[in-house]
């Protein structure tokens, strides 16, 4: 089986294995991506070569070598290497090297409409209708994201518990606690995995302990070539930053409001019947703020407090009133 450290290292491992056939120049090349791939990540085919001292027809020849179609596809993988071997603090100086402190705004947002538009065009119409399907069939449903994950899990299950029956957003606090939830876990239910870089072996031992007794497993993460998807029938692909000290979540929380969109409109009637009965216990428990009998803005009265304006409640004026009445007994 591939291992999660030969997914996320593939292009290294490429590099290794084609290394002894290479020329001189493709030589230097390698070496200097291996040494500088937070740096060659940025550059085009033409820069990286002058960076070598090499032309760029070698550069694309480098590529070609290591099996990919051209230097996109390389670039893609080298991103692939970046996602996962850059820490928090070389994260942050590679933000720091890229956006000015004056277009910090428009650079992040017109990143994340673009991550928006990758996704997509990368994301498989077939493994989407497979999600859907697979959750409306399942007999338990489990979500698990874990820390920088942790809102997007919660987020779904919120939604996913006003759509489907039996549904448990796992816990994440320490790894026995996952297991613990899981423990019951078989080939009748699904886990919902989601995870981005740098990828959490917690989350990655749930779906492997889940895949082992059988429940199906639908992943959200960045990339084919994500460890999340050792485990996974159905895989969903969201782009996500590549280097910043945030993980932009943008393009994953898109996918999953797609998910209960679409779990809504093949579950309408339950839906409805649902939301009917909410709406009538958010009025009676007075949930949201328009529900509220005394807004703080205007005059209130509950159990004879007095109003805002200072006169009292009607029960706490019968107190008084009273109080008189045998006073002047």
């Amino acid at each position: 089986m591939e291992t999660a450290e030969n997914t996320t290292n593939e292009l290294i491992l490429r590099i290794e294995e084609k290394y002894a056939k290479m020329s001189k120049g493709q030589r230097r090349l390698a070496d200097y991506v291996c040494k500088n791939y937070d740096k060659a990540v940025f550059l085009t085919a033409a820069k990286l070569g002058e960076t070598v001292g090499v032309s760029e027809s070698t550069v694309v020849r480098f590529a070609i070598q290591l099996g990919y179609k051209g230097y996109p596809g390389f670039q893609k993988a080298l991103e692939e290497l970046v996602r996962n071997k850059l820490n928090s603090i070389q994260r942050m100086e590679v933000t720091y090297g890229r956006i000015s402190q004056s277009e910090i705004l428009e650079t992040v947002l017109h990143s994340d409409i673009e991550k928006i538009k990758q996704t997509l065009s990368v994301i498989d119409h077939k493994a989407f209708d497979l999600a859907i399907d697979t959750i409306l069939s399942a007999k338990r449903i489990y979500v698990i994201g874990i820390r920088s994950c942790a809102p997007l899990a919660s987020f779904l299950g919120f939604y996913l518990n006003l759509i489907c029956e039996n549904v448990t957003t796992v816990a994440t606090n320490s790894s026995s606690e996952i297991f613990e939830q899981l423990i019951r876990i078989n080939e009748k239910d699904v886990i919902i995995g989601i995870s981005f870089p740098r990828y959490s072996m917690r989350a990655l031992k749930a779906l492997e302990f889940a895949s082992n007794r059988k429940a199906k497993v639908i992943t959200l993460t960045d990339s084919i070539h994500s460890p999340m998807n050792l485990y996974s029938s159905c895989n969903l692909i969201a782009r996500s930053d590549m280097a910043s000290i945030v993980d932009s979540l943008v393009a994953p929380l898109s996918v999953i409001n797609a998910l209960v969109v679409a779990l809504c409109m093949k579950k309408q009637k339950e839906v409805v019947s649902t939301l009917e009965t909410l709406e009538q216990l958010w009025g009676e428990y007075q949930v949201y703020s328009g529900d509220e009998l005394n807004p703080v803005s205007g005059p209130f009265s509950v159990n004879g407090m007095e109003k805002a304006d200072g006169t009292a409640g009607e029960q706490e004026k019968g107190k008084k009133d009273g109080k008189e009445a045998r006073a002047d007994e």
